[in-house]
């Protein structure tokens, strides 16, 4: 059975929470960033537990595999432009602890790599 297409505010709110929880901690700044996402991203009042729960099940074995479908997912919706600030918040979340563990950076190569961030206009 496949999952179904995450829209694009959902997939980047995954992608957001997947990045949080890579590097094994949770800082406050992390949730502020999150927040700022959904405020900016979520024009009106969503629950989110749905989405929680989808997250907190994933074995981390799994991140990379469900980060790479809601990037997906993300790309199929969104304009390069829309790309390149979603990407702003991935590198602040990641940095929010002012320390990019090795996983974090993998994830972020990932994510940078896939959407060819490097030549978008």
């Amino acid at each position: 059975m496949s999952e179904r297409k995450l829209n694009k505010a959902e997939a980047g709110y995954h992608m957001l929470q997947l990045l949080s929880m890579v590097d094994d901690s949770f800082s406050v700044n992390e949730d502020l960033i999150i927040k700022n996402y959904l405020v900016e991203n979520y024009p009106f009042h969503v629950s989110l537990d749905g989405a929680m729960e989808k997250i907190s099940v994933l074995k981390k074995e799994d991140y990379v595999l469900h980060f790479q479908k809601c990037m997906d997912d993300f790309y199929q919706d969104s304009t390069s432009e829309e790309r390149i600030h979603f990407m702003d918040f991935a590198v602040k979340i990641v940095s929010a602890d002012d320390n990019v563990s090795q996983q974090e950076n993998v994830f972020l190569k990932i994510l940078f790599d896939a959407w060819d961030i490097e030549h978008a206009e």
